[in-house]
């Protein structure tokens, strides 16, 4: 991707706050700024202040008074962008934001893009691809852990590790070639026991890596948890007060919920998705019937089943819906919650909770059959709880947080939590271990080194040596303006 080297501005702060801030950046961003600001103070000219100051004075449009403002002065190659830049520091007015950028567009400046200030100090070598992405992570963390993992991420914790994969890997290439241009005088430059430890080393890291995604995936984007259940047993009551707002309609009428209904709440430091599904009984409503099926989509693609059951439902009714809702369950934890737990007493409890440990524990998959990488701890756990008059709540919320088995991450440990990384980390692992393969098997050398580059391409493509102008745009377009 060529470098853009038009000067280009764009507001940088949210609306309705005291401040506003503009950014300019590019070859003349000093100049235009210069058009339209004059200092209070000194006869030295705005152009020509030291860098990394900042200067106190007024934004005209002609002889009339804009806004008086701080401008804090950056020069090449010492700026985020990397590029001559200006940060305008104004009051917060929708009116006075715009009219500054109205005056830097007629004085030379174009409106930036999303993202392209990220962008222009990827391409001028002020950060890798990896710490230009972390970027947007760090605008939408939601708790410390994902604070925590895109500032690790920023300071280039991850490229670090990369690099010094690629460093090994480019010397492990240079022997194998060496090799082969003195291949007629039978030389061997490359310690064949030695290429084999150096691949057993570097397929633990790259394994470590893509195994470390689920943790970071569940992080970055939240627990998915589906509240499942007949009608009326409470579900949607439950969802508003996990998220403390009325979000979803409640209603004595069966069918009320006819589609999922989703939002995420941090709880003990971990998002946590839930989604509301349409309740589940026998109809012929068609409608209802799509959103039933909906239930069991969501239930499938959740980690944590929260089954809502009525307390007052007769056993009858209990066996007949766990018919239906447990064969959705392989793989997950679940948490029976007896609803409107305060309308009975500690006989029905004591009936309910023998009919859940003796029949529907039984019904459970085994753990055995739990085969893929997770952060939850797989079983069933039960609860009585009154949603509408929030009894019980605290103690589902300390279950919910004790379900997800997370290590303890420093601010030094490397989590993936990019998909484009785990899908590179995923075909790097691949390449590796055809070349063990090939180490074993004695394969030609030009055959084994086509593999070590195929290791080393996709591990640059994380940091963003080898990637393509449209995998940059499909990036950066997904950045804020501004940054």
């Amino acid at each position: 991707m060529e470098r853009n080297q038009e000067t280009i501005c764009a507001i940088a702060t949210a609306q309705g706050g005291a401040i506003g801030v503009i950014r300019v950046s590019g070859p003349e961003a000093i100049t235009v700024t210069g058009r339209i600001f004059k200092p209070a103070s000194g006869d030295l000219p705005f152009e020509e202040r030291q860098p990394n100051t900042v200067t106190f004075g007024r934004i005209y449009d002609g002889d009339a008074l804009v806004d008086e403002v701080l401008v804090t002065l950056f020069r090449a190659p010492h700026s985020y962008t990397g590029e001559d830049s200006t940060e305008i520091s104004c009051h917060g007015s929708a009116y006075i934001l715009q009219r500054v950028m109205q005056l830097l567009l007629e004085n030379g400046c174009r409106m930036a893009h999303p993202g392209e200030y990220t962008q222009r100090a990827f391409l001028n070598g002020k950060m890798d691809l990896s710490q230009a992405e972390a970027v947007a992570d760090l605008i939408a963390s939601s708790s410390a852990a994902t604070h925590r993992l895109a500032m690790n991420q920023m300071r280039g914790g991850f490229s670090k590790e990369l690099a010094e994969l690629r460093s090994k890997l480019l010397h492990f290439i240079s022997m194998i070639e060496l090799e082969l241009d003195f291949s007629e005088e039978d030389v061997e430059f490359a310690d064949r026991q030695a290429l084999y430890v150096l691949s057993d080393e570097i397929e633990k890291v790259i394994s470590r890596l893509a195994n470390s995604f689920h943790v970071g995936n569940v992080l970055k984007n939240g627990v998915p948890v589906a509240i499942v259940g007949e009608t009326n047993a409470g579900k949607s009551t439950l969802l508003n007060v996990l998220l403390n707002e009325e979000k979803a309609i409640v209603s004595d009428i069966h069918g009320t919920t006819r589609d999922v209904i989703e939002d995420a709440v941090n709880i003990g430091g971990v998002t946590f998705r839930f989604i509301d599904t349409a309740g589940i009984r026998d109809t012929r409503d068609i409608v209802e019937n799509l959103g039933i099926e909906r239930t069991f989509q969501k239930m499938r693609q959740a980690e944590i089943v929260l089954w809502i059951i009525d307390a007052l439902d007769t056993e009858k009714q209990i066996l007949q819906c766990s018919k239906k809702v447990l064969p959705h369950c392989e793989g997950k934890h679940v948490i029976v919650i007896f609803n409107k737990a305060d309308a009975i007493d500690e006989v029905r409890k004591a009936s309910l909770e023998s009919l859940f440990q003796n029949q529907l524990s039984h019904s459970l998959i085994s753990a055995d059959s739990f085969s893929r990488q997770s952060v939850l701890r797989q079983s069933a756990d039960m609860l009585f709880i009154s949603a509408k008059h929030r009894v019980g709540i605290c103690r589902l919320e300390e279950m919910l947080v004790s379900a997800i088995q997370l290590p303890m991450i420093t601010p030094n440990d490397v989590i993936v939590t990019n998909v484009r990384h785990y899908e590179a980390l995923t075909n790097a692992l691949e390449a590796i271990h055809r070349v063990q393969d090939g180490l074993k098997s004695q394969i030609p050398n030009d055959l084994l080194g086509q593999d070590v580059k195929e290791v080393i391409f996709h591990l640059s493509d994380i940091i963003g040596e080898v990637t393509n102008d449209m995998v940059l745009q499909n990036i950066f377009r997904n950045f804020c303006i501004g940054k």
